[in-house]
C-alpha cells in the first residue's frame, strides 16, 4: 500500500508551494507548519515531507527550529531536505527531530559522501533527492541544471546500497498536471526493488491510486492538500 506524506514546504517561516522552479512566483499560505502539521496528524497522517525551502537556497539548513517545533507538537515521523551538505547538518536534524533525511545536491558535487552515508547512517535513514527536468538532474534548488541522467544517477547510489530515491519532475512541481508516471515507470522498470516516494504534479485520489497500483512506495504532494483537491479523509483507504 503506498504512503501517503503531505509535504509542509516553509520559507521565512510560511508554508508556500511553488510552482516549478519559480520560488519568487510562490503563493503563501497562511497556517502555520505547527497547526498543518497537527492537522494532518488528527486526520491519521503518520509521515510528513518538511522542505526547509531557506535552506536549499542557502546550501545550509535554517529552519531546524520550525522542525523542532513540529517534533516537539506532534508524534509525526518527519522526513526532512534542504541545504544538508555534511554529517553536522544531519546531526542537527536529528538532533531537532527528523526520522530521516533526504538529500540531493551533495549527491551531485560530493557523490563519495553521499554515499558513505547510505552505509554510516544506515539505508532506512537516507533518502536520495533526484528531482529532474527533461530526465535530466537539477540541484541547488532546482535552479541549477546538468547534463546528469536521473537513471544513471540513481544507479550510481543504487550500486552502493540505495533504498529510498525521492523524485521530483520539475516541470510538474506546482502544477496540478498529474504526475510524472512514465519517469516513475522508468526508474521502476531500471530497479524494480527500490522504494519510488513521488511527488510533483498530483492532482487528485485517482491519481494517488495510480500510482499506488503502480507499486510507487510513497506520493508526497501539497499544493492539492492546500487547495482543497484532496482531502485527506479521502485518502482513508490508504492510511489503515
Amino acid at each position: 500500500m503506498i504512503q501517503i506524506i503531505p509535504s509542509i514546504a516553509i520559507k521565512e517561516g510560511k508554508i508556500i508551494r511553488v510552482e516549478g522552479a519559480d520560488i519568487a512566483g510562490a503563493k503563501v499560505y497562511d497556517d502555520s507548519p505547527i497547526d498543518v502539521a497537527r492537522k494532518l496528524e488528527d486526520s491519521g497522517i503518520k509521515v510528513a515531507h518538511i522542505v526547509d525551502l531557506d535552506g536549499a537556497h542557502r546550501g545550509s539548513p535554517v529552519n531546524y527550529h520550525i522542525l523542532e517545533a513540529i517534533h516537539g507538537y506532534t508524534d509525526l515521523e518527519l522526513d526532512f531536505t534542504g541545504g544538508i551538505n555534511t554529517d553536522g547538518d544531519i546531526s542537527k536534524a536529528y538532533e531537532y527531530g527528523a526520522d530521516y533525511i533526504t538529500a540531493a545536491s551533495i549527491a551531485v558535487e560530493r557523490k563519495e559522501l553521499f554515499a558513505s552515508w547510505i552505509v554510516s547512517y544506515g539505508r532506512e535513514k537516507i533518502t536520495l533527492g533526484a528531482d529532474a527536468l527533461n530526465g535530466k538532474i537539477a540541484y541547488k534548488g532546482w535552479k541549477q541544471n546538468t547534463d546528469i541522467d536521473i537513471i544513471e544517477h540513481i544507479r550510481y547510489f543504487y550500486d552502493r546500497g540505495l533504498k529510498y530515491v525521492k523524485t521530483t519532475d520539475i516541470s510538474k512541481e506546482g502544477s496540478l498536471s498529474g504526475p510524472a508516471f512514465d519517469l516513475y515507470q522508468s526508474i521502476l522498470d531500471e530497479f524494480p526493488d527500490i522504494c519510488v516516494l513521488a511527488s510533483g504534479g498530483v492532482r487528485n485520489v485517482d491519481d494517488i491510486r495510480k500510482l499506488n497500483d503502480m507499486g510507487i512506495f510513497a506520493v508526497i504532494f501539497g499544493k492539492a492538500y492546500y487547495e482543497g483537491n484532496i482531502k485527506i479523509a479521502d485518502l482513508k483507504e490508504f492510511l489503515k
